[in-house]
């Protein structure tokens, strides 16, 4: 190894540049990581609850257009209705417990 090759690898600013971006980014992303993941989860509570409302015998206009989506969410129902606090399925036709 020469000299040449330890100098490159202290002063290559593509590297510690990208190292430092990387590190800022997570300095100032880490405090707020927490609370934006109980956001998208409280988002999705929500957008789960509209969807399934009809079902659980909550008045929704837009019932119609939720039935529509009502298949493609039906996986995630069981983590739900957990996460909500009903140790069982609510629907009786349907039982994913």
């Amino acid at each position: 190894m020469n000299d040449h090759d330890l100098t490159d690898k202290k002063t290559n600013p593509e590297t510690w540049w990208g190292r430092f971006l990387t590190g800022l980014n997570e300095f100032y992303h880490a405090p707020y990581r927490q609370t934006m993941a109980r956001a998208a989860r409280d988002e999705e509570d929500f957008f789960m609850l509209m969807l399934f409302s009809e079902s659980l015998g909550i008045a929704n206009p837009a019932a119609f257009y939720a039935m529509e989506l009502q298949p493609l969410f039906l996986e995630n129902f069981h983590e739900w209705h957990q996460r909500m606090g009903m140790e069982k399925c609510p629907f009786e036709h349907m039982g994913c417990c």
